[in-house]
């Protein structure tokens, strides 16, 4: 990974005042609600609905800077590999957005999401959790000097070797949803702090995971009570309504769901104290959900009881371009169109085809000497085109067609913005391809740049 030039001149940050002066993580569960003026909520709504104009010149820059020293004719073998361009700042303004929207809701980041150091060091150092689901994952988030109690085991079946790990150092907060887990918590950590996850309706989510886990509204009065009989502590409930929801109705449904078995664990004797609302928040939708979502929850539980959360895509999803090279085209006798080929694919950072149901949009980026990002009819054009990636895998397509304001040749690039999520996290090296991306890293926001900088 390669460090580009964080800003030192970019406008004043959307931090609220007096949040810059003190530059320590806050405690563990315990982040304050910012105070925030109208004029810098408004400012980052306008963020959140066309980005940020300064961060965009910033990708732009790094882009050109990098697609330019790239020579096709006498490059090395990779030389012309994809990259992404990250601007930090625009995770920081998407932390920062969360704290106006749901002041009451602590974020834990979904590692699995995107696990790019640089990002993991910045949401330690604003005093966010994690959210991990293997040994990797622990030793990662520790690795950057984040305590164990701002770490949530989040997986509800584990394998023994890895609970007894969580107790080696220290992770206590794990979620379960059956009675063999139980078991295994009760033999290999019984000092655990459980979260009870129980099923949600994900059937309007891209990624549904109710089928898979989470213990039916049937069944946790009895896996309660067990708990209770291997005198075991479950401390919260948790639910996650699927990845990539479309609105506010799931959560709330969840959340109802939640309090009915927050009595259940009180018929017990059970005291729990936290909920756990997981994932699923968009970038685009995010204001629509927070202002039902926030509502619902002081409806259902009192102030006494902490919520948390599991947010992924939401605060990186924006934060992240990529960009490809053209290495083969392809031309179609009697076909109005023809087949482009990049140097990345579904076997690559496009996985997010397959496993999370993304239809990446292919913008040109150079022409010959044109260079064309962030036009607004860069998709738009007049040649048609279906893209594929590098191996020898037919099912490597990109998209079946698309249209393209120029036919790109060998030594073009394109590039795909809102690429952060579950992309380079998944990327594999079949076939020999590079799945280590380089990242170049800008940053648009002062105050990120100071705590990357600590």
């Amino acid at each position: 990974m390669t460090e580009v030039e964080t800003n030192a001149v970019c406008p004043p940050s959307l931090i609220p005042r007096g949040f810059q002066a003190d530059h320590a993580c806050p405690p563990p569960y315990a982040v304050a609600p910012l105070p925030m003026t109208v004029d810098t909520n408004a400012r980052v709504k306008a963020s959140a609905i066309g980005g940020c104009l300064h961060g965009q010149a910033l990708i732009s820059r790094a882009l050109r800077n990098r697609v330019n020293r790239v020579d096709n004719d006498s490059c090395a073998p990779g030389g012309e590999d994809p990259f992404f361009v990250a601007d930090i700042g625009e995770v920081y303004r998407q932390h920062v957005r969360w704290k106006i929207n749901l002041p009451r809701v602590e974020p834990f980041y979904a590692v699995k999401c995107n696990p790019d150091l640089t990002l993991l060091k910045l949401l330690a150092r604003l005093g966010t959790g994690f959210d991990c689901a293997s040994k990797k994952e622990m030793d990662l988030i520790m690795s950057l000097g984040v305590p164990p109690s701002r770490i949530i085991y989040a997986h509800p079946c584990k394998a023994s070797s890895f609970i007894r790990y969580a107790s080696q150092r220290d992770v206590r907060k794990m979620t379960f949803d059956n009675a063999e887990e139980l078991y295994k918590i009760k033999r290999y950590f019984p000092e655990a702090e459980l979260f009870l996850r129980i099923v949600t309706d994900d059937s309007e989510s891209l990624c549904q995971f109710s089928m898979k886990y989470g213990a039916s509204l049937n069944h946790t009065a009895d896996l309660l009570q067990l708990a209770k009989d291997l005198e075991l502590n479950v401390v919260g409930i948790s639910f996650h309504v699927g990845s990539g929801a479309v609105g506010a109705k799931p959560f709330v449904h969840a959340v109802h769901s939640a309090r009915m078995v927050f009595d259940q664990a009180a018929a017990v004797g059970m005291k729990v104290t936290t909920l756990d609302i997981g994932g699923g928040f968009g970038v685009d939708n995010f204001e629509s959900i927070a202002e039902v979502l926030g509502p619902a929850i002081d409806e259902c539980f009192p102030p006494t009881v902490r919520v948390v959360a599991e947010p992924g895509r939401y605060y990186v999803a924006s934060a992240f371009t990529l960009a490809c090279h053209v290495i083969a085209r392809r031309e179609l006798p009697h076909h109005a169109s023809y087949m482009l080929y990049l140097n990345d694919g579904v076997y690559g950072n496009m996985n997010c085809i397959l496993f999370d149901h993304q239809q990446p949009i292919v913008r040109a980026l150079t022409h010959g000497n044109r260079y064309m990002y962030g036009l607004p009819d860069n998709c738009d054009g007049p040649v048609t085109a279906s893209v594929w990636g590098p191996t020898c895998d037919g099912i490597d397509c990109i998209t079946r067609e698309c249209q393209l304001p120029y036919a790109l040749d060998v030594g073009d690039w394109v590039y795909f913005d809102n690429f952060g999520a579950y992309t380079m996290s998944a990327a594999t090296g079949f076939n020999g391809f590079n799945d280590n991306c380089e990242v170049l890293y800008v940053c648009s926001e002062i105050a990120a740049s100071k705590l990357l900088s600590e």
